[in-house]
């Protein structure tokens, strides 16, 4: 496993996680989206991967009372297959327990089967299925939980 770095995204990582970000969803957020996230949004919490100080990947959990949610996490095609995401994914799940999370959700694409096996690596079982989600080609989104207590 390459040798990374994990820490909290600042907002003058933007312009290296839009990178990431262009070249990981066909409907990307905008810059704006990502500083509303850090800078209003009390419930958001965002870390930035990095090799290199180079940031590879980032991910982002929006936290409520005890529940977690992940609103994205992505891996620079150029470091995918090497646990970046693994990493990230834990790291998240430390994060939220330090936190007091007792239960921690997402959706994935339906097409997505890396990601499920990732989560599914963590404990997290598919829970629904929400229909339609991806606005870019109408993809379902399962949705996939974990109780972490």
């Amino acid at each position: 496993m390459m040798d990374c770095n994990i820490r909290k995204m600042e907002t003058g990582d933007v312009e290296a996680v839009m990178e990431v970000e262009r070249a990981s969803f066909s409907t990307p957020w905008t810059t704006d989206i990502f500083y509303q996230e850090l800078i209003d949004n009390r419930h958001a919490h965002y870390f930035v991967i990095e090799i290199n100080q180079k940031i590879v990947g980032y991910a982002g959990i929006w936290v409520v009372l005890d529940d977690a949610q992940i609103t994205n996490i992505a891996i620079h095609p150029e470091y995918r297959g090497k646990k970046m995401g693994q990493k990230l994914f834990q790291y998240l799940l430390q994060q939220t327990a330090m936190m007091g999370v007792t239960r921690l959700s997402l959706e994935v694409r339906k097409s997505n089967l890396p990601a499920q096996r990732l989560y599914r690596k963590f404990g997290l079982v598919p829970g629904g299925v929400r229909k339609n989600y991806y606005t870019d080609n109408q993809e379902d989104a399962i949705v996939m939980w974990v109780n972490l207590r």
